[in-house]
């Protein structure tokens, strides 16, 4: 008698199917690690943008120490002058016009980078607060709860992170304090 030799085909379609689950797996774990890596990326983005315009006020004390508060929210319809580097210093801009330029700047930038990016600085004695209350997906101006109260400057960042499973917007937020 004259044993049979090599693979059955049950045997090679289990191997095939082990190996496409092990496929599988090793996809939904390269997709876990890309969602991973661009929130880490946007986490370091807002991280980057809030020391930016902290460092913005540090180089303009003088608007941020007057107690008209430049560098808090101007108010509606405030128009930016576009401040001009002459190599050595600021021309055509006073430290106001300097701190909402520097604003102006900082907010666009925070729109480019950051997907639906807003943020805010303002005194605020508890500034781990605000986000988006009324559940649109969007934060507003009225809900960044800056109470004007402390001596603490308050820099609130938020953006969409991803989207839940009902399509929804998850916003995340960065935040650091800035004393003078």
């Amino acid at each position: 008698m004259k044993q049979e030799t090599g693979f059955t085909l049950l045997e090679i379609l289990v191997a095939v199917l082990v190996l496409a689950i092990g496929l599988l797996g090793l996809a939904k774990l390269q997709t876990f690690g890309l969602h991973n890596s661009h929130s880490a990326n946007l986490r370091t983005q807002a991280t980057l943008l809030a020391y930016d315009i902290t460092d913005r006020m540090r180089a303009n004390r003088a608007a941020y120490l007057d107690a008209t508060g430049n560098y808090i929210d101007p108010p509606a319809g405030t128009t930016t002058k576009q401040c001009e580097w002459n190599g050595t210093a600021v021309e055509n801009c006073t430290p106001t016009e300097m701190a909402q330029f520097d604003l102006a700047t900082w907010r666009n930038t925070l729109a480019s980078n950051l997907p639906s990016g807003v943020g805010t600085v303002c005194l605020d004695a508890t500034p781990n607060d605000g986000g988006d209350t009324d559940g649109d997906g969007i934060v507003g101006a009225t809900e960044y709860a800056c109470d004007g109260a402390g001596a603490v400057y308050a820099v609130k960042i938020w953006w969409v992170d991803e989207f839940d499973s009902a399509g929804d917007p998850v916003i995340k937020h960065f935040m650091t304090t800035f004393q003078p």
